[in-house]
């Protein structure tokens, strides 16, 4: 029997710059969608799980587009619901070398944010589930998207499903302050924290040594601390924290740890790759998605978060938030095979 997993949050339409010029330069953008837990329904449907998505989107043409390329890549969607006034748009230029990606959102006042908890029957969305996905973002989006993400929770812990977190600070989005006053005590609800190099700090106030965010460097002792305290703070069977060294715009080194009551009962770190980035936007949600479908599928933790690592890698070099690799080409990174050779 298939696994049935479900996500909640916002889709977004994306406008992006063509290759790598700047906003003041564009005399047209390039149209996708994409979104943190879209980008995970999307890459959990492409490894043949049953990936549910959960969100509101406007009743127009625009909404309808969101909604079909959901379906293009295999996502159910019987549990979108349809209204509000405006599908969230976000605009991206694409760095390179030492001039830095630059991501600008217009999400005001979309439908999700204006989504009432009355307008979803939780427990009908978590019938016989086996997974529930979500981020630090969804809540961001405002008072009413926060009780929405609570009873989603909720319904999920009820009907025994295992619950996985991505931190996902955007400051952008609230302030740090307010994201701690909101997650923290969600954490409760919560299984495998997934998180970045800050994202412990911002979303909830765990900081890691010495480490910069912004700098090659990564003191990797200091990060297997903070896994330690979560676990140990707020009970999580798994935490993995992605591992980024940014040289540059352009180059990448990539990795995780992991920390679980199973196989890595001391953290674990894994594989690490040097990427030439192509598109780095939904690196972490592809990261979020392969661990998830590593502890649904994979014999120990170790294979799932290699699993993970490799997978998140392949996706940053694939433009577009949507991470469009088949289990076989992972598989193949993850042993070993990342020469990038042609094949016949």
């Amino acid at each position: 029997m298939r696994k049935k997993v479900v996500s909640f949050g916002e889709i977004m339409l994306r406008l992006s710059t063509p290759g790598f010029t700047r906003f003041v330069q564009a005399q047209n953008f390039d149209v996708t969608y994409g979104g943190g837990e879209a980008n995970v329904a999307v890459a959990l449907a492409n490894y043949g799980l049953d990936s549910y998505f959960v969100t509101k989107l406007p009743d127009h043409e625009i909404g309808q587009s969101a909604l079909n390329h959901l379906r293009r890549f295999g996502v159910d969607t019987k549990y979108i619901l349809r209204g509000g006034d405006r599908l969230g748009t976000y605009f991206l230029e694409t760095g390179a070398s030492q001039r830095a990606s630059k991501v600008i959102y217009d999400r005001a006042g979309s439908a999700i944010s204006q989504m009432q908890n009355n307008e979803m029957d939780w427990s009908e969305v978590f019938a016989e589930a086996d997974w529930f996905h979500w981020t630090g973002i969804t809540p961001a989006l405002g008072e009413t998207a926060r009780e929405c993400v609570v009873e989603a929770c909720k319904a999920a812990k009820a009907a025994n499903a295992t619950i996985s977190c991505d931190l996902n600070f955007r400051k952008k989005l609230w302030s740090e302050s307010e994201a701690q006053k909101f997650m923290q005590p969600l954490m409760q609800y919560v299984d495998v924290c997934i998180a970045n190099e800050e994202d412990a700090e911002k979303s909830l106030g765990l900081k890691a040594g010495s480490s910069k965010v912004d700098s090659a460097k990564l003191e990797e002792k200091s990060y297997f601390e903070v896994a330690k305290q979560l676990q140990q703070i707020y009970g999580f069977k798994t935490v993995a924290i992605t591992l980024r060294e940014s040289f540059s715009a352009s180059k990448n080194g990539w990795s995780a740890l992991l920390l679980d009551d199973k196989d890595c009962k001391t953290p674990y770190r894994s594989k690490r790759y040097d990427i030439q980035i192509v598109d780095r936007v939904g690196g972490g949600d592809s990261f979020a998605s392969g661990l998830i479908y590593g502890l649904l599928s994979k014999e120990n933790t170790k294979d799932a978060l290699e699993y993970a690592v490799a997978a998140s890698c392949l996706k940053q070099t694939i433009p577009g938030d949507f991470n469009l690799v088949s289990i076989a080409e992972v598989e193949n990174l993850a042993k070993g095979s990342g020469s990038g050779r042609v094949e016949r």
